[in-house]
């Protein structure tokens, strides 16, 4: 069993945003409410592992994102060479989290099969479920997986030792959760089956949502593999600065380390 170590790049954000853009039926829907963008590396010894890869910067500013730090650039930050990463975990095909791909250009990908019939199935049709897809980042996977780059494996599955992904669904048809063996015990990356702690806390679900009954059972499986609910970990919660330190003196804001504690000094 490996123990592996988390860190965070916060490579966008939104400060425009509403309660009520957020949440479903918010009693206070005009309230600002701030979504951060989240990707994330894995460490142990070192294997690297990359989960997902941002926000096309450009894509982004159509719905009022704005860049903090380019994925590229978080990775440097960690000292990690884009070209010898070799495993990619996917953990659904929103356009925030397969904006730099081509960035890795040696990586293998991994990701629900699910997530791959249900962007190139009939779902498409309707565009309440193809908003958060861009037709040219689904057509490069499917390139991908013609090149033997993109394994499509099934709802639990090993990454690595330490590291093993499960389906929830509910934000989108191929929504995972990854569980994660760390120093301080197994941690979840929840990705976007929780956008928010509040979500968690409260029982509520997110505005974006394939199925909302999968989405909220969700958090009784996200309790059921993390030690604690203090080792939960949500995709675009500002809360995660308050809670965990930067990685490195200068990277405040920037880059995180979640492995550890939260309230614990780096």
């Amino acid at each position: 069993m490996k123990t592996w170590e988390i860190y965070a790049i916060r490579h966008a954000t939104n400060d425009t945003r509403t309660r009520g853009v957020n949440f479903i039926s918010d009693p206070d829907p005009t309230a600002l409410l701030t979504l951060d963008f989240f990707c994330w590396v894995l460490k142990s010894g070192e294997d690297i592992i990359v989960v997902d890869t941002g926000l096309d910067p450009a894509k982004g500013a159509r719905n009022g994102h704005r860049q903090v730090m380019s994925p590229p650039d978080g990775w440097a930050a960690l000292g990690v060479d884009p070209e010898k990463v070799e495993t990619v975990v996917l953990t659904h095909a929103h356009y925030d989290h397969l904006g730099y791909l081509d960035a890795l250009p040696n990586a293998r990908f991994l990701m629900q099969a699910e997530e791959m019939a249900y962007v190139t199935g009939p779902w498409m049709e309707k565009p309440t479920f193809r908003h958060a897809y861009w037709p040219d980042e689904i057509a490069r996977l499917v390139h991908y997986l013609h090149e033997g780059r993109l394994h499509l494996h099934g709802r639990d599955h090993e990454v690595a030792p330490g590291v093993t992904a499960h389906w929830v669904g509910g934000h989108c048809a191929g929504q995972e959760i990854l569980r994660i063996h760390t120093a301080r015990g197994w941690v979840v990356l929840a990705s976007d089956a929780l956008h928010y702690y509040e979500e968690y806390e409260r029982g509520i679900p997110f505005a974006v949502a394939f199925s909302i009954a999968e989405m909220i059972a969700s958090h009784d499986l996200i309790r059921d593999l993390a030690d604690s609910d203090d080792h939960v970990l949500p995709a675009h919660d500002p809360r995660l600065l308050d809670l965990y330190p930067a990685a490195a003196p200068g990277l405040e804001g920037q880059v995180l380390r979640l492995d550890l504690a939260p309230g614990a000094q780096r």
